[in-house]
C-alpha cells in the first residue's frame, strides 16, 4: 500500500460510545496517516455524554462527532475504507453490507461502557476502561509496518490486536 492516508471504519451497534472513542483516538494518534470514521448497525442517534466527557478530559476535540448508520459508508458516495474494525460483540456477528474494495477486517471486542448504570462513577470508570483498551489497541495498530506486510499477514496481525 502506498504512503496515502489509510481509512478505518470502527463499527458497533449503537455508535454512541466505543466506536466513537476509537474514531476520535485514531484521528488524533494517527497523525495524518489515518482517517477514522465510526458507524453503527442500529445507531442511537446521539453520542453518549460520558464518551464526550472522557474525550474532552483527554484534550481531544469533540465537536462534530455523531451517531450514524453504517449505511453512510456503503453507498456510491462513501469514502473508500481500507480497514473495518468491529468493537462490540453484536456488530461482529451481524450481516454487514458489502464494502467496496474488500477492506481488511478485524474484531476488537470491548465491553459496552454504556451498559454500566450502577452509578455515575461506575459509568465513568467503564468508559475509562473502554478508552484505555481501545487506545492501547490503536497504539499496536499504528506500530504495524503497513508498507511491508502482505495482506494475509496484516489480516492476522489485525485480528491478534483484538485479543490483547
Amino acid at each position: 500500500m502506498s504512503d496515502s492516508i489509510r481509512s478505518v471504519l470502527f463499527l458497533c451497534t449503537g455508535n454512541s460510545a466505543r466506536s466513537i472513542l476509537a474514531e476520535c483516538t485514531l484521528n488524533r494518534e494517527g497523525q495524518g496517516r489515518f482517517r477514522a470514521f465510526s458507524a453503527g448497525s442500529q445507531p442511537t442517534g446521539k453520542v453518549n455524554p460520558y464518551a464526550l466527557e472522557l474525550l474532552a478530559s483527554e484534550s481531544y476535540p469533540v465537536e462534530g462527532y455523531r451517531s450514524k448508520s453504517w449505511d453512510e459508508f456503503s453507498g456510491p458516495d462513501a469514502p473508500d475504507i481500507d480497514y473495518i474494525i468491529t468493537v462490540c460483540g453484536n456488530a461482529a456477528n451481524e450481516v454487514c453490507p458489502v464494502w467496496p474494495g474488500h477492506p481488511a477486517t478485524a474484531h476488537w471486542g470491548v465491553p459496552d461502557p454504556a451498559a454500566v448504570s450502577e452509578s455515575e462513577e461506575a459509568s465513568r470508570q467503564a468508559f475509562r476502561q473502554a478508552y484505555t483498551t481501545l487506545r492501547n489497541r490503536i497504539g499496536l495498530f499504528l506500530a504495524l509496518p503497513f508498507e511491508t506486510l502482505e495482506r494475509p499477514v496484516l489480516q492476522k496481525r489485525l485480528e491478534e490486536i483484538g485479543t490483547t
